[in-house]
């Protein structure tokens, strides 16, 4: 019984601190936080997969082609140029590859779109810093 009531207190808190989040995060901020969930749920996938948990594992999987699929739609390939572009088709894959995880059963590949997705999510972590020294030295 208490256990249940901290779970469903920790889940409230969890909705809050997201919700608040997302309402004072930039568009930038935002990027990431995808980014970041979906990774949450491809770990998540991995661990229903090597638990044999499949109803699970399709429904995190799910999740994270959803997620991706939103940050490949939020690309503005006009502006974007040959980023978006590459982009793009790395997105179409990762969500290509998702699918054949759920059907394959396998982490590696699992293991192989975090890996690709961390890479993505490193580049864009360091902007934020790298606008500021550029605007720094602009102010000079």
């Amino acid at each position: 019984m208490v256990k249940s009531r901290m779970k469903s207190a920790l889940s409230q808190y969890k909705s809050v601190s997201v919700k608040s989040g997302v309402e004072d995060a930039t568009p930038h901020r935002l990027v990431q936080m995808l980014m970041e969930g979906a990774l949450d749920k491809i770990a998540a996938a991995k661990g229903h997969m090597l638990r044999s948990e499949p109803a699970d594992k399709g429904r995190f999987i799910s999740w994270a082609i959803s997620i991706i699929s939103g940050l490949q739609s939020s690309l503005d390939m006009e502006a974007g140029g040959e980023l978006s572009r590459n982009l793009d088709d790395l997105y179409d894959y990762m969500v290509r590859r998702l699918g054949e995880a759920g059907l394959k059963n396998d982490p590696a590949i699992l293991d192989e779109v975090s890996s690709l997705l961390l890479e993505v999510k490193s580049a864009w972590d360091v902007i934020p810093a790298q606008l500021d020294t550029e605007n720094r030295q602009t102010a000079l």
